[in-house]
Order: structure tokens, then C-alpha cells, then sequence
């Protein structure tokens, strides 16, 4: 069953269930249209659950030695003195050309 099924079952089954007035003592149209709608939504649901497998997540091995050239740990040495990172041409200390 595909998705425009599914809908149609709805509609067919909304039509049975809340428009036709019958008073028959056998059959409870409101039931049967329930009934119709409620195998729409299912078909609906198969159609997609089909169409849209849940994909594995594979799992993949990084070799330690790549794995080591993007090591992230801290440097070393920290700097002890104010990195300065003002642009050179607006620097006070630097000599200009008069």
C-alpha cells in the first residue's frame, strides 16, 4: 500500500464514520469508518517504515597513528610575557618615516 492509499482509506473512512447517517441494527457505520481509517494510517506508517530503513551506524577504527598527528593537547611552554597583537602600523613603539 502506498501513501495516496493510505489517504484515500482515511477519506473513505472519515466519510463512512462521520457523514453517512444509516440506522442499520447489524452494522455500526461510525465503527466500520474507524476501522477504515485507523488501516489508512497503518498502511501510511508500513509505506514509510518501508521506504525508510533505519541505516546501521557502523563504527570506524582511526588508526593510533593518524589518530596522534591531531593530537590536541596543551603546549609546553605558555608565554610569560603579553603577546602584543596590535597591527605593526599602529604601534607606538614602532619609528615612522617623517
Amino acid at each position: 500500500m502506498r501513501i495516496g492509499a493510505g489517504i484515500a482509506l482515511i477519506a473513505i473512512g472519515a466519510i463512512i464514520a462521520f457523514a453517512v447517517r444509516d440506522t442499520s441494527g447489524w452494522l455500526n457505520l461510525t465503527a466500520l469508518g474507524i476501522i477504515i481509517m485507523l488501516a489508512g494510517v497503518a498502511g501510511i506508517w508500513v509505506s514509510y517504515r518501508l521506504a525508510n530503513p533505519r541505516r546501521r551506524k557502523e563504527f570506524t577504527v582511526i588508526d593510533p597513528s593518524v589518530e596522534k598527528q591531531y593530537n590536541t593537547d596543551p603546549p609546553d611552554r605558555v608565554a610569560t610575557r603579553p603577546i602584543d597583537v596590535t597591527p605593526t602600523h599602529l604601534r607606538e613603539d614602532q619609528q615612522r618615516p617623517d
